[in-house]
């Protein structure tokens, strides 16, 4: 499953829904949480289902209140006749949040029906930070992992989590990479946070690419207007694709060999598995 860019819709505006699942995105992300007010939590829940229970053209998330709150288990027991194709875990806690909302799926499912996958939002409280590498302990579960910038500086009372500039500051740089390298310790797809600045084009496509080049695989958006940069970040370039396929073609006619020249520079194994990772990224 490809998935270069994570729209979200807020649940209580299913009016929304299509435009969202026809902007070319690779993912919708209906929101049961921070979007949607406590009076609206009902609405939403009964807006998300009715659109899960028709036909669906793209890959379609539902993110639930966290696990701590009363909401959660109601939100779940709303849509999992549905059949999401994931289930967004906001303030999730390492290996054990996974484990007990495996375990409410798994409550509320029919006894044949196959569970939806879990991407955790595995930053947004202090004590997350240090469970970061237990999700390899429920890779199978996951459809990924991601991390938030916003509810982590409330939770410990910073007045922010970036610099004048928009960069992180350094603790959420920290946040950001422990992310990256657990969903690759893990071996799911390393999913990048929003880029809340909607008309700043410039600083998004600045930031995808960053995205890329730092080795997450895709990035989550808030608006219509993101999914068209944020996709062309994550596609490779065309002559991006041939110099991985010279490399690959290269080693490939020389079994054996640990270094050799493609037009004219070394290159070894990690080369030879950054091409290949690339190509899969093309496909």
């Amino acid at each position: 499953m490809r998935l270069r860019s994570l729209l979200f819709v807020p649940g209580d505006r299913p009016e929304r829904f299509a435009k969202a699942a026809a902007s070319g995105a690779d993912a919708i992300i209906l929101d049961l949480e921070d979007s949607v007010s406590p009076a609206n939590k009902d609405t939403a829940r009964h807006a998300v289902a009715d659109y899960l229970a028709g036909d669906r053209e793209v890959v379609t998330l539902v993110r639930i209140n966290p696990l701590d709150g009363h909401m959660a288990a109601a939100d779940i027991a709303a849509v999992i006749g549905g059949r999401p194709d994931a289930i967004m875990l906001p303030k999730a806690e390492g290996a054990a949040s996974i484990a007990q909302l495996d375990l409410i799926l798994r409550s509320e499912s029919a006894a044949d029906a196959s569970l939806p996958a879990i991407l955790p939002i595995a930053t947004e409280t202090p004590s997350a930070i240090f469970t970061l590498g237990s999700y390899r302990e429920m890779k199978d579960r996951l459809l990924g992992l991601t991390w938030g910038a916003e509810d982590l500086p409330a939770a410990i009372g910073a007045s922010t989590s970036r610099n004048p500039d928009g960069s992180y500051t350094q603790p959420y740089e920290v946040a950001r990479a422990l992310t990256l390298f657990a969903a690759h310790g893990a071996g799911v797809a390393a999913i990048d946070t929003v880029f809340p600045a909607i008309k700043d084009e410039a600083g998004l496509a600045a930031y995808a690419a960053r995205a890329r080049r730092d080795g997450f695989t895709g990035m989550m958006a808030i608006h219509p207007s993101q999914v068209e940069p944020i996709n062309a970040a994550f596609t490779p370039a065309a002559e991006e694709v041939a110099r991985a396929q010279a490399i690959v073609d290269a080693f490939a006619a020389n079994p054996g060999v640990g270094v050799l020249q493609v037009d004219g520079k070394m290159v070894d194994a990690p080369h030879l598995k950054q091409a290949q990772h690339l190509l899969s990224l093309a496909d």
